[in-house]
C-alpha cells in the first residue's frame, strides 16, 4: 500500500508491547518505560492464559504523573491496577492513520491499542502512539501537514501563547503538581527569571519514579534538559512536525527574535489534522 493518510494502522503499529502484571508497582512500570523509552505499559489480567494473554488496562507516563507523583503517593507501593485506564480504547488493524488521529484527539489520550477481531474475543495485537502518528503524516508527499506549508506563520496559530514555567529550585512534587493541574506535560524551568531548560513528564517518570526518588527531596533544576530545542515562529508546521519526530520530543518552544513566545505539542498538531479531516471522518462514520 502506497504511504498516506489512508494507510492502515496495522501497517505503522508497534507489535512488541511491554506488559506487566496487575501487581506490578508504579516505579516497575515506570522502570520499564525508561529501559525501552516507551511512554506507556499495558496491564495483563489475573486470570490470563500464557498462550492467548489479556491485557485490562494501560497506564501512561501522564498516569505516573497524576495520579501517583502528584498526589504524593508512594510508587514502590501503589500498583498499576490502582492507577490503570481501563477499559482500553481500542482501534482494528483496518482502520486509517487519519482515523486513529480522530480517536486520539478525540479522547485525548497518547495511546490507542489494536484490537484483532473485534470486541468480542479480540486480541489485543498492537499499539499507536501519537509519535508514530507524526512520524506517518511528516513522511507523507502530502497530506494534511504538508496543506499548511503554504500557510502564513501557522506555527503562530497552533501554539500555545501561555507558557507554564518552574524555578529550577522548586520540588519535582511541585512540578507534577503544577503539570497535573494544568494538564500539560512539560514545564519551561526558569532560574533567576530567565529560562534555563525544559523538563517534561517523561523526565519526571524516567529520571526520577524510575530510580525510587524522593519527588519532594529532589529539585527540577537536577534532571532538567538545558539544551532546549526550539523553533522560529515563521517556520512551517512541517518544518515543526519533522524536527519533534526526528529529536523524540512531544513539546516544542516557538521563539520570535530569538525570544520564546509560545510551546507546541505533538497533541496540537494531531488536533489540527482530526479537525482539518472532520468533515471527511463524520461522512464515513
Amino acid at each position: 500500500m502506497p504511504r498516506g493518510s489512508a494507510e492502515s494502522v496495522e501497517s505503522c503499529m508497534v507489535r512488541d508491547l511491554e506488559v506487566v502484571r496487575m501487581d506490578a508497582s508504579a516505579v516497575i512500570a515506570a522502570s520499564r518505560m525508561a529501559a525501552r523509552r516507551i511512554g506507556c505499559v499495558l496491564i495483563q489480567a489475573e486470570d490470563h492464559s500464557p498462550e492467548r494473554p489479556r491485557m485490562v488496562g494501560l497506564v501512561s507516563e501522564t498516569d505516573l504523573i497524576r495520579k501517583v507523583m502528584a498526589r504524593g503517593l508512594p510508587p514502590s507501593s501503589t500498583t498499576v491496577a490502582q492507577i490503570m485506564a481501563s477499559p482500553l480504547l481500542t482501534i482494528t488493524p483496518d482502520r486509517s492513520m487519519l482515523d486513529a488521529s480522530h480517536f486520539m484527539e478525540k479522547h485525548a489520550i497518547r495511546h490507542l491499542c489494536v484490537l484483532q477481531g473485534g470486541k468480542i474475543g479480540g486480541k489485543i495485537v498492537g499499539l499507536i502512539s501519537i509519535r508514530d502518528l507524526v512520524k506517518h503524516f511528516v513522511n507523507e508527499e502530502s497530506g494534511p501537514i504538508r496543506d499548511l506549508d503554504d500557510v502564513y506563520r501557522p506555527l503562530s496559530v497552533l501554539m500555545r501563547r501561555k507558557i507554564e514555567k518552574i524555578d529550577r529550585e522548586d520540588s519535582l512534587l511541585t512540578a507534577a503538581t503544577h503539570m497535573a493541574n494544568q494538564r500539560i506535560g512539560a514545564l519551561l524551568v526558569t532560574q533567576a527569571g530567565a529560562v534555563a531548560g525544559i523538563v517534561t513528564e517523561r523526565d519526571l517518570v524516567q529520571k526520577a519514579m524510575a530510580q525510587n526518588q524522593d519527588p519532594g527531596q529532589v529539585r527540577v533544576g537536577t534532571l532538567m534538559t538545558q539544551s532546549i530545542i526550539d523553533i522560529d515562529i515563521n517556520r512551517t508546521v512541517h518544518d515543526a512536525s519533522d524536527l519533534m519526530a526526528k529529536k523524540g520530543i512531544r513539546h516544542l518552544p516557538v521563539t520570535e527574535n530569538h525570544t520564546i513566545v509560545g510551546i507546541l505539542s505533538v497533541r496540537d498538531l494531531i488536533k489540527m489534522i482530526s479537525v482539518r479531516d472532520r468533515p471527511r471522518f463524520l461522512r464515513q462514520q
